[in-house]
This record gives C-alpha cells, structure tokens and sequence, in this order.
C-alpha cells in the first residue's frame, strides 16, 4: 500500500480511514469485496458514484461552511490534479469535487488531511456536514456566535459509534438567529440561539426544533425546546440518535428519515424514548469554550489601495445587493455569487490571495451555493470590486430572485431526471433581462433540483421546480413540477411550497414570467410573495399555468431537455445512499465481529460509553445474521432484538435462558462506567462467538454453502 501520508502532517484517524479505503479500494478491484457492500462502505467515505460510468463523485465534510484560504488553495491544487478543475460548492456548504477515479480517491483525501479537511462521513447513511448560517459571527440580528457550537457538534458527532449503522442519513442546522437563515424547520435537528436571564445572570441557550424534512414527503419540524442550555444541546443530539438508530424504519427506504419516526411517535412519545436514553449517553453535558480566541478576535486585516470602480453603475448595484455591515463597527461583510455553485481552481486560488490581504481568514460557503468574504474594510471595496470583477465573481444579486439556486442535476448525477443548471441560467438571464428591477429582490427565491430528493432545496423555495417527465404517446417530454409557496419569510417563518402543476421543462421560462407577472398585478401594497399566494390559493396557480402543461401543441424544442440538442431519454439510476445490499451471511457474521473488536478497542483507551454502543451494535448485527439465515426479514434494531427472542431464544435454537431484548438493553438502564462497558462487551463477545459456533453448524448442514442474502433490509 501506498503511503500517502508519509511526511505529511496527518492525523491518526484520517491516515487509518485513508489506509482502509485503500485497502478496500483494492479488494474490491481484486474481486474479495461485493459490489454493493463496498458502496455502503465507500459512501461514508465521501466516494459518490456519478452518472457517467467509471468515475466518483468526492463529497468534502466542510462544517458550516468555514475554510481558510490555504484550505481553499488546497482543494484548488487537488481539482486540478485530479478532476477538471472545479469546485462545486452544495446547498449544504460543502464542496463536491467530479470526475475522480475511485483509486485516486485515497490520495485526494491525503492532500486534503494534510490541510485538515476530511470526507468522512460526508455521504451515506450518516450524521451528514452540519450547516449554520454563514454571517454567524458578523450577524448584527444574533444573539451570539453559533460557529464555536457547529464546530463541537461536527467533533463529537464526527466517527461517533451511533453514526456509523444508522438506517438512513441525518441532518443537522444552526441558524444565527431568529431569521432562521440556516432554514432550520427543514431538518432533523435545528437549533436557534436565545438568551434567557435567570436570576439577573445573562444564560445561553437554543430553540430547538426537531423532525423536519424536504423531499417528496415534506414536514415542517416541531418545536420541542423554548430554552435548551447550551450545554444540553449535544446530549439531547446524542440520546435523539440513539432513539432513531434503534427505531427508526430500515426496510423501506422512502419511510427511514428521522421526521417519519417522529411522525408515527409522535413527538411526546419520541422524547420519552429520548429521556430513556440519557443514562448512557457519554456526557450529560457537554461545554463549548465560546470563548476561544479563535471565535472572539478581531482579526487585523489591510486596507486596499484606493482606486475608482471599473464600473460605478455596477458597483452601486453590487454594494446594494451583496455587501452589508456586520455588527463590528468598521466592517462589511461581501457576499459572492457563484454561478451554480461551480467556481474553477485559478479563480479560487486567486480568490484565497485577495482574502490574505483584505479579509478575515474565514472563508464561508453560504446555502445558496455563494461565498462570504469577511471582515473586510468598507474603504477596500472598491478595489476588492475591482479584483472579483476580473475573477467573475462581482455580479450583484445575490441570495435574491436572480441567484438561482440549482443542484447539479443531470450533468452529474444518477437519480436526476432533468437537467437543472441549463435551466437555471436561463431563468437568471430571464430575470436581468426582462425583470432588472427585481435583481435586489430578496424575498422571492427560484430553487430547482433535478429529481424530488430536494438536493436544490426547491421545496424552501418561492417559486420552485423538480425534475419529472410528461408522457405523449409513446414520447416523454422534460418536465418539471412546479412548486410554490415556500421559504422563509421575512419573521423567519418556515413554509414548505405545494405542488401546482407539471409543465414542459423548455416553458419553465414562460411560467416564471407568467408568475412574476400576475405577482406585479395582484399583490395587495408590499404583499409578500407566499401571502400572495396563499391568499389566491392553489386553484388560481393551477389555471394561470395549465395552458403551459397542454401536450397538443408541442414544439419540437419541447422535446429536449435544456443543455440537450437531441430528443429527451429518461435515464434514471440509483440512488447511491440506499443501496440494495448483496451480501452472504457470514460476511453479516464477520461485521459483528468487527464491532467486538471495536468495543474492546474503545474500552482498553478509557472510551467507555463508545465502547457500549460498538458491542450494542455487535448485538443486533449477530442478531440479524442469525434471522436471516432463517430468512426472517429484519427491518428495525427493536424488532431485531424481539424477533431473535421469539424465533432463537424461545424456539431453543441458540440454547440460551434469557430475555434476549433487556439482555441487550442493558444499555439503557446504566452509567457509562468501566465495569459495565467491561461486562457489556464481554458479554457481546460470547454472544458473538456463540453467533459462529452455530453458524457453523448451519454451514455442516448445507455442505459449506453460505446463504445469499438480497434484500433492502440488510442495513437494519
């Protein structure tokens, strides 16, 4: 194997990840490893399948957004090594870089760790990058900085053994203030910042909503915390994970997000299950140090030399619509529209000089697929303008009708139905051409997302569109659904849009004209977009678009999708965070294994209540191995651990005397201490080892051959 990370300043956890995706990367070419059981493993790796054949996708884990700019310069040098140069900034404040060869994802992974940025964990079935709001810091309307509490929750929760089997993936927002500009209401977990004074003495703490979702089922979260202290706010995380991981649904893929077990719970009988679950928890508190200097200083930056704007018409525009002051006297924070999110590694690297001289060396990835520069001093505008001007990234508008925000849809990925980024230039160039008055326009949003997973969010949008198709016969056109009324209002209040009507994806244009028209008609003085809509109701959007859905009149230009100069082919894959999982038995066997050694691992370094959960986890594993060589299907880790009971332990076949579900859920009822993580792993060892012994005797009796096992609830 080759050691990437020889000389380089790597951590010990990033250079083992690093080692095993190598060594697994390798078993997989060589045939040891299937297919499927591979892509569950290299998903949590940040290792994404695109749609063409041959080549990944790298998802980096950049928390809230924030590098520094020998950060960006190195995932510059790495696109162009070993992509075609560009930087894909995501709704969640990442960076995806295409087109890589999976051998070649281990050493991009070594040259990112060496500048500490790490993919792990930032794809699959995991606790997915935690976003904040980007100006948290600098935001004049916040209580307080969240960045410092972002930052521990991504430590804690980063490589934590609840995160590693969960059935299906978690998401985790942290708006800086009661605007909810991170869009908490749509997430698992949100949390927003509060005071409270208790006995003349100023308390920080969090609203915290729970439950939330986009995609094609959406759920506003609920609100389950007025006032949760700030040192409450991991625990509660922790033992919420916990709960999904045990309960949450595994066999059905659509029915497995954390808002359809809170859903069928409800939310009362959820945080009573959470309750249950803080015994065990590692810490029941858990401090930021909020006060670090990292967090609190002001940073020393220069002031740019003083010239005239290249364009004063487009300045004037630009420092309308993308600067504003931050709460630190003396400083703007600039904000940067980045056309689909796509910015080449030359501009990033000479954007990350210009941040060196004249801002804060904080770099921040905003929602909506920007930049924000901040700290920067309000005599340097100029020539900052200047400089972005060159670089392409000085044009006004952003986070308005005109900033577009789009997933990358077809050019890319497998599940998309359409192509979203041809369609969103477009209706940018609608919107500066034929509606320039409204480029300052902020609170109307256009979203599109290429499929309904809502990876371009257009469910939290004004006016939103997914990817679909409208049959004709025997032909399918590009279509996309037209969704409206949702987004944030300007009282920070959360609305998920409805469903309208499916219109011919090359008339999407004309709908969004057609919108914003009947908008300058029939809104009553200052209406807000969604109280216009609200107030006319569905029925009105229905028949004001439906001449645009008629398939009687369709051009020949219909039938190709944007970016396409041939006719429109459907073409979907599959979705690469619920794999189908092919797998035998044994292997099953062998994983559960692997947990034992991971418990005793963690119980030898003093990691007590990691080591607890890693032989829990050992438990159901074994368990699940043994159900499906009875070809019992396994959905829920309860329902594993009952039906063991009901079809091992009670039948006799494993020749114990016990109740199998409070053997297992001992994990409730105590501390996290030495001895009982010593005894608990112990006892998942001989478990395990029994789990073996009687596998072995399974195999005697079929004459070797192992069970094949295909089905979706392997995950369970």
């Amino acid at each position: 194997m080759t050691p990437f990370f020889a000389g380089k300043p790597i951590k010990v956890e990033d250079q083992k990840d690093i080692l095993e995706l190598e060594r697994r990367i390798d078993d997989f070419r060589t045939g040891k490893e299937d297919v499927e059981r591979f892509r569950l493993y290299r998903l949590t790796r940040g290792v994404y399948g695109q749609r063409q054949f041959g080549v990944q996708m790298f998802r980096i884990k950049i928390p809230f957004g924030k590098v520094t700019a020998e950060q960006l310069i190195r995932i510059a040098d790495v696109s162009e090594k070993y992509t075609n140069g560009n930087l894909h900034i995501t709704t969640r404040q990442n960076i995806q870089l295409h087109f890589v060869k999976l051998e070649d994802s281990p050493a991009v992974w070594a040259d990112l760790a060496e500048k500490n940025i790490t993919a792990r964990e930032a794809c699959g079935n995991t606790v997915r990058n935690i976003t904040g709001s980007a100006k948290a810091g600098i935001d004049p309307n916040e209580p307080f900085d969240i960045s410092p509490y972002v930052q521990g929750a991504f430590e804690y929760f980063l490589r934590n053994p609840i995160c590693q089997d969960m059935g299906r993936k978690i998401k985790i927002a942290f708006s800086s203030s009661e605007q909810d500009s991170a869009a908490t209401y749509f997430h698992d977990f949100g949390f927003i910042p509060r005071i409270q004074l208790e006995n003349g003495e100023t308390k920080r703490g969090f609203k915290v909503v729970l439950g939330g979702g986009l995609g094609a089922v959406s759920i506003v979260a609920s609100t389950v915390y007025e006032f949760l202290p700030e040192t409450e706010i991991i625990p509660f995380m922790e033992a919420g994970l916990r709960v999904f991981d045990r309960y949450g649904e595994r066999e059905k893929r659509m029915k497995a997000r954390m808002k359809f077990l809170v859903q069928k719970l409800g939310v009362e009988g959820f945080m009573e299950l959470v309750e249950t679950e803080r015994i065990a928890i590692k810490n029941k508190s858990v401090a930021i140090d909020w006060q670090d200097a990292i967090w609190t200083e002001i940073p020393t930056v220069e002031v740019a030399p003083a010239v005239a704007p290249l364009d004063e018409q487009k300045y004037q525009t630009w420092f309308h619509t993308n600067v504003f002051p931050q709460k630190q006297e003396g400083f703007v924070g600039v904000q940067l529209r980045v056309e689909l999110g796509n910015i080449h590694a030359e501009e990033a690297r000479a954007l990350a000089a210009l941040v060196k001289l004249y801002a804060a060396d904080d770099i921040r990835f905003t929602l909506n697929q920007g930049i924000l520069l901040r700290y920067v001093r309000l005599e340097s505008l100029p020539y900052l303008f200047n400089e972005l001007l060159k670089l392409g990234l000085a044009e006004p508008g952003f986070d308005t009708i005109a900033d577009v925000t789009a997933c990358p849809g077809s050019d890319t990925c497998a599940l998309a139905v359409t192509n979203s980024t041809g369609l969103a230039k477009k209706l940018e160039e609608v919107i500066r051409t034929d509606y320039p008055e409204l480029i300052a326009e902020t609170n109307i949003k256009i979203k599109i997302s290429g499929c309904m997973n809502a990876c371009g969010q257009h469910m939290a949008a004004n006016i939103g569109f997914h990817g679909s198709s409208i049959k004709k016969g025997n032909l399918v056109v590009p279509a996309m659904q037209v969704v409206l009324g949702g987004g944030i209002d300007p009282q920070g209040k959360g609305f998920i849009a409805d469903k309208i009507i499916k219109i011919p994806t090359k008339r999407v244009p004309s709908a969004v004209s057609i919108l914003l028209d009947d908008y300058e008609s029939l809104q009553q003085q200052g209406e807000y977009f969604n109280d216009y809509f609200y107030r006319l109701g569905e029925k009105h959007f229905y028949n004001l678009l439906k001449p645009l859905a008629a398939v009687d009149n369709l051009q020949e230009t219909d039938l190709f999708d944007w970016g396409q100069d041939y006719q429109y082919r459907q073409e979907i894959g599959v979705g690469e965070c619920a794999a189908v999982m092919l797998d035998v038995v044994g292997m099953i066997v062998q994983d559960a294994y692997n947990k034992v050694l991971l418990a005793k691992e963690a119980v030898t370094a003093g990691v007590y209540a990691d080591g607890i959960y890693h032989a829990y986890t050992a438990f159901v594993i074994g368990a699940k191995a043994m159900l499906l060589s009875k070809d019992m299907k396994c959905n829920t880790q309860k329902g594993i651990i009952d039906d063991f009971q009901t079809y091992y332990i009670q039948t006799g076949d494993f020749g114990w005397s016990l109740d199998f579900s409070d053997y297992v859920l001992r994990i409730n009822q105590q501390e996290p201490s030495q001895a009982f993580a010593t005894l608990y792993c112990e006892d998942a060892h001989q478990f395990i080892q029994k789990v073996i012994d009687i596998r072995k005797i399974q195999l005697l009796e079929t004459n070797g051959m192992d069970k094949e096992v295909i089905a979706d609830y392997y995950k369970a």
